[in-house]
């Protein structure tokens, strides 16, 4: 366990000015209201703030920062108030602690909705200071460190987490070692066998590879020396989670993944870096298409340097990293090393461009209320890998890999993105699907008639651009619903004899609004053409009883007959509603244990989706309507499995073994041969639930010949994903 005198004396390394006192006394305070408590580990619950503050020292942050680390659980599991904090140890840090401080005394409907107002004001707080997140992740970072005392299925819901949102937040800071770290763990805990098996393969070789890092670390130092260029090299090797992400995404083997090793070269001025790169290229050839010049453009996380990937000794490729001595303090300590942080200035000021991507999550998270569009879209901006293209100006943007002009269009205007009509890219047209590449000039035109479409939402990749789209979608679903709601109010009230014209100057459709809590009555003709709220509701609340029961005798026997002939699943409970018909989405084909979410179709019943389909992102928030199994219920489902093996013989039967081993039913099988000579194996099996899919997989997994076994989902037929 680390002791608070070590900490002191780190801060007093780098700091000597720092006001240690605020450090010693949140300290004393945190032991005193964490007294008695203890992790689910076992060990005294102050060992938890104590390593979050040694773990603030490394990125040489100040004494309010770590007196935060010291303090940042205690609002949220002691008894202790943000008054008491900021009257003991002033605004400053009680700012932070309520930056840090959970939403955990509030109410939310769904889980999903507290995660992501968690997120929230987090980087809301962030706008205001961005040492709340620097934080927040070195908090992270030690709960990761410690993850091995919770039960499984926390582990990887924490893990997953991790790698979605907390390690690429440490990217866009520029903090890399964090990154990195954050990946490995959360790849031990995801996927525990694939980490022990390549982390042993590495270790196997690793004699080796440290002699192969010495000799290239020699050759580049002998060459430095020759041309009187002064600095420092390093080599090292590439983190395991890099390693199997490059395995995964290419579909190799680790023989075949051949930057293993890197290295970094420091020199004293820019000039040197770019005479560097010379005599790198000069001892062995560059491989084509992997320079990239983050000096001349730097990344938004303040992220300098050049990177070369090259054919060194023995035919082995290698990147090679050339920056300078301030470059690399940034590459190391990412945001907490701008200058405008040490001197207390607040993040996200106009002028500072280091801030633009925090300016744009800002910006984002107002117009996205759907929780799930939030936490979708937070995902989507953090991607590692960045394109940077120009505007005919000459004026740089970066976006996401796999960003179309679709997204560039939104990125310069709102206007521009809702009115894109076609593009140019290096003065050619190319489609609005198209994606763009480093280097390329954009230029996009316009057209009054034109207008975002469903389609944009299969290619956009930036989070305004969703947004945005969506927001158009919405607004022209909701004029359609609003017509068709008034169609079917005057279609309907003709036949029970009454004039549309008449009820609504007689001011009966604001009373019923004011009973359903819609706030006008276009809301109210908008869920009548959503199907939200039903035509008869409305009859109810205007015709006498009799007289309505009496119109409804032969409509409703119509309706009965009329689902006598459509199955009724019995699977699914739909919240509020009794025996509506429901279908499966194919598009994510829903298991028994999949967490799902129903959203009304024109029409056609209840669509059930997996919840976080990407279908589900793009439906109207206001279709959706709460659904969950029928516990009750005894079914089956269809299940698609995808195994990826050794193309041998005999390993077909050893698979159909398996999955009759697990007591299920194979409806379709179809093999196919790639060119690595592996096979490829889909088999639709009929399962009662997600844990049985689990059991059939967890089989076929233990098969020797058997490289991954993975769900498919399946491909949605149409645009809202139904079946």
């Amino acid at each position: 366990m680390v002791r608070l005198e070590e900490i002191l004396e780190k801060v007093a390394g780098y700091n000597p000015s720092a006001d240690l006192d605020v450090i010693k006394k949140a300290y004393v305070f945190s032991g005193v209201v964490h007294q008695g408590q203890t992790r689910v580990s076992g060990e005294p619950y102050l060992n938890h703030p104590l390593e979050v503050a040694n773990i603030l020292t490394s990125l040489k942050m100040d004494a309010a920062s770590i007196a935060t680390g010291l303090l940042h659980d205690t609002v949220e599991d002691t008894h202790t108030t943000i008054e008491k904090i900021e009257e003991v140890f002033g605004s400053e840090v009680a700012n932070l602690v309520d930056g840090l401080t959970k939403l955990s005394r509030m109410t939310f409907e769904k889980k999903e909705d507290q995660e992501a107002e968690n997120f929230r004001k987090m980087i809301l707080a962030m706008g205001r200071d961005i040492r709340v997140i620097l934080i927040k992740l070195c908090d992270r970072l030690h709960n990761m460190r410690t993850l091995g005392a919770l039960d499984p299925a926390k582990q990887k819901k924490i893990a997953r987490e991790t790698l979605d949102i907390y390690a690429p937040l440490a990217n866009r800071l520029g903090i890399g070692w964090m990154k990195f770290e954050l990946e490995d763990l959360a790849f031990m805990y995801l996927e525990p066998e694939k980490y022990a098996w390549l982390k042993d393969r590495l270790a196997k070789e690793r004699l080796q590879r440290e002699s192969y890092l010495e000799e290239v670390k020699g050759i580049i130092e002998e060459k430095l020396k020759e041309h009187g260029v002064s600095g420092e090299v390093t080599g090292r090797f590439k983190q395991i989670y890099s390693i199997y992400k490059k395995m995964s995404d290419q579909d190799v083997d680790l023989e075949n993944i051949h930057d293993i090793i890197a290295f970094r070269v420091v020199v004293k001025e820019i000039k040197d870096c770019y005479e560097v790169l010379g005599l790198v290229h000069s001892i062995w050839k560059p491989v084509p298409g992997r320079f990239k010049d983050y000096i001349a453009i730097p990344k938004l996380n303040l992220y300098q340097s050049l990177h070369t990937t090259v054919v060194g000794p023995y035919g082995i490729r290698m990147e090679v990293q050339i920056r300078t001595d301030e470059m690399h303090r940034i590459a190391e300590y990412g945001i907490a090393a701008h200058w405008k942080y040490k001197e207390g200035v607040a993040a996200g000021g106009k002028d500072d461009k280091s801030f633009a991507w925090l300016r744009q999550l800002l910006e984002w998270q107002k117009d996205l209320k759907d929780s799930d569009e939030f936490m979708e879209s937070l995902k989507i901006d953090h991607f590692p890998e960045e394109v940077f293209v120009f505007t005919p100006k000459g004026a740089v943007k970066e976006f996401p890999v796999g960003a179309t002009p679709v997204d560039f269009a939104f990125a310069i205007h709102t206007d521009i993105g809702n009115r894109c009509a076609g593009a140019k890219v290096n003065g050619r047209m190319v489609p609005l699907k198209y994606k763009l590449r480093n280097g390329d000039v954009v230029e996009i035109t316009t057209a009054q008639s034109h207008h975002p479409s469903k389609d944009w939402l299969k290619f956009a990749v930036s989070s305004k651009a969703k947004a945005r789209i969506r927001q158009w979608i919405k607004t022209e679903e909701r004029e359609k619903s609003i017509d068709l709601g008034k169609e079917i109010c005057e279609k309907e009230f003709l036949k029970h004899g009454v004039e549309y014209a008449k009820i609504l100057k007689a001011g009966d459709l604001e009373k019923i609004c004011k009973d359903l809590g819609l706030k006008d009555i276009d809301s109210l003709l908008a869920s009548i053409g959503y199907g939200k709220v039903s035509i008869h509701q409305i009859l109810g609340k205007i015709l006498p009883p009799e007289k309505l029961e009496q119109k409804q005798k032969f409509f409703f026997r119509k309706v009965l007959d009329k689902f006598k002939s459509k199955p009724i699943s019995n699977a699914v409970v739909v919240k509020g509603v009794e025996d509506v018909m429901v279908r499966f989405a194919k598009c994510c084909n829903p298991l028994p244990g999949d967490e799902i979410a129903g959203f009304i179709t024109h029409g056609q019943g209840v669509a059930i989706h997996a919840m976080g389909c990407s279908n589900l992102m793009n439906i109207d928030s206001e279709r959706k309507i709460d659904v969950e199994w029928d516990k009750k219920a005894r079914t089956t489902r269809p299940a698609k499995i995808e195994v990826l093996c050794r193309n041998e013989k005999g390993l077909l039967a050893e698979m159909t073994n398996a999955i009759k081993a697990a007591d299920a039913n194979i409806s379709s099988a179809d093999i196919r041969t790639n060119q690595d000579n592996k096979a490829v194996c889909t088999f639709e099996v009929e399962v009662n639930d997600l844990q049985h899919l689990k059991s059939i997989m967890a089989g076929l997994q233990k098969i020797k010949k058997v490289i991954k076994v993975e769900r498919l989902r399946g491909v949605a037929k149409d645009s809202e994903g139904a079946v």
